[in-house]
């Protein structure tokens, strides 16, 4: 997104909506004039380009409820943006308020209790530096620049989640200020409702200022599988490496990218950027033999052009690919959850993969089960708990004028696979807002209308209801 845009001159509606934010905000209120517009506005996803009308960069809680008190005067559309990098952007609107929690970076580790509590602005690379200097973690996902809200709200895959859950079954309580500015505890105790709703439920219920999760031992050294495989082989390998997913231990969550060999200076020249299939896997447990054991299989499912597994830090680990998705590149990602993988479904994935328009994109296949199937259907927002697999296609690009080629290969690949679908789609990888429309069902399934019940409770006058129902 270009910084060098004319700002839109700042409507008399507008600058009521600042001028009233000013009053007692201790943040900064950013309007279309502020020198720092265009880069208050821009998000990771380069394909966002939205210019809001008034954006409230909160400092803590007591901004966030400021924000809200000026929206229900003012109803202009509302969104809520953390500090991670979602994908379809929806942090930010058009012509809007953005609630701008990104600078709320807080952390407070009790190793004693094992617990942490973070705001909602912190990324879970930032989370993972504290607690890992305790020799303790909780599940999140696979970059480190994602964002502990986002994550966490839409459900959170990653990489132990097979043996830790998802991120937000790990959740103890969220503090959030609901549509009428009041601020809440929900937990499993207080506000069951709406504890249940940000386990999964993605937006809509409030604005969630902070999040404490458990604590679980583990690090600073884990045993991770690592292995690219050659790009020919593609069909029999990701064949190969769903028959070890059938029996993997519950303390490995197997992963498989199609992809491109990164463009490392410890990789050989004449493999960076080729195409590859990528095999990776981390034990949730204390390096060793075991360890070795549990990942070997996943070495094992042909001759590999290269074999980087080992044992390493896990903050290593969690950020070993964040260079690969840098701000400013344009991304779409739209996914499925599947109960099997036949070989025709492999196939159809091979296919379409080749197509891939840029060594930017690529095609995930994650495991889930074990912790993740273990909680109960209903216990949370989250949906998709008896999936076996979640396949995510990815675009990425930099040229502009490859928006609308990368774009329809993603949205073409998704739909080929959609006869292989259980019908459901992970609200963090759904597409952008045209989509929409037809996730209706498939990112809450059978907890739609509950989740609908608690969003007309907490906001009857439909202040979050726009942002609700985005990807």
């Amino acid at each position: 997104m270009s910084g060098e845009q004319t700002a839109t001159a700042t409507s008399p509606a507008e600058q009521a909506i600042a001028d009233q934010l000013r009053v007692s905000f201790q943040g900064e209120v950013i309007d279309r004039g502020h020198p720092g517009y265009d880069e208050a506005r821009a998000v990771w996803n380069g394909l966002i380009d939205r210019r809001p009308a008034v954006i409230a960069l909160c400092s803590g809680t007591a901004d966030v409820v400021d924000a809200v008190e000026v929206a229900r005067k003012h109803r202009p559309v509302v969104s809520i943006r953390g500090g991670g990098h979602q994908v379809a952007g929806s942090g930010v609107c058009d012509d809007g308020l953005v609630i701008d929690l990104s600078a709320m970076k807080g952390i407070h580790v009790d190793p004693s209790a094992r617990t942490v509590r973070a705001q909602a602005g912190v990324t879970w690379g930032e989370l993972d530096r504290e607690t890992q200097l305790h020799g303790l973690f909780t599940p999140g996902g696979e970059i480190s620049a994602t964002g502990i809200a986002g994550l966490t709200l839409g459900g959170g895959l990653g990489f132990l989640m097979r043996a830790y859950g998802l991120s937000c079954d790990n959740l103890r309580s969220v503090e959030i200020v609901t549509a009428d500015g009041t601020v809440h505890t929900a937990s499993r105790d207080q506000n069951p409702d709406l504890f249940w709703a940000v386990r999964g439920g993605g937006r809509g219920v409030g604005v969630v200022t902070s999040f404490e999760f458990d604590l679980q031992p583990l690090g600073p050294e884990v045993t991770g599988a690592l292995v690219l495989y050659p790009y020919e082989n593609a069909d029999a390998v990701v064949r190969a490496w769903r028959d070890v997913t059938l029996t993997a231990p519950e303390t490995v969550t197997p992963e498989i990218l199609l992809w491109s060999v990164p463009a490392d200076p410890a990789i050989p020249e004449e493999l960076q950027r080729a195409k590859c299939v990528l095999v990776g896997g981390v034990y949730g447990g204390p390096p060793g033999a075991e360890a070795a054991a549990a990942v070997a299989p996943l070495r094992e499912l042909g001759e590999p052009l290269m074999d980087l597994s080992g044992t390493m830090p896990y903050v290593t680990l969690q950020s070993a690919n964040t260079w690969r998705f840098p701000d400013g590149e344009r991304y779409f990602m739209k996914s499925h959850f599947m109960d099997e993988l036949t070989d025709e479904a492999i196939r159809t994935l091979v296919e379409w993969d080749t197509r891939r328009p840029t060594p930017e994109s690529l095609t995930v296949i994650r495991t889930l089960g074990g912790a993740v199937r273990r909680v109960g259907s209903d216990e949370s927002a989250f949906a998709h708990r008896s999936a076996r697999y979640n396949v995510s296609i990815d675009a990425g690009w930099r040229d502009p004028a490859m928006d609308d080629e990368a774009i329809a290969w993603a949205r073409s690949a998704w739909d080929a696979m959609k006869p292989f679908s259980s019908g459901g789609t992970y609200v963090n990888f759904a597409g952008l807002g045209e989509d929409a429309s037809e996730l209706q069902g498939a990112v809450y399934g059978p907890h739609e209308e509950r989740l609908e019940r608690i969003r007309a409770a907490c906001d009857p006058e439909g202040l979050f209801a726009r942002a609700a129902h985005r990807p």
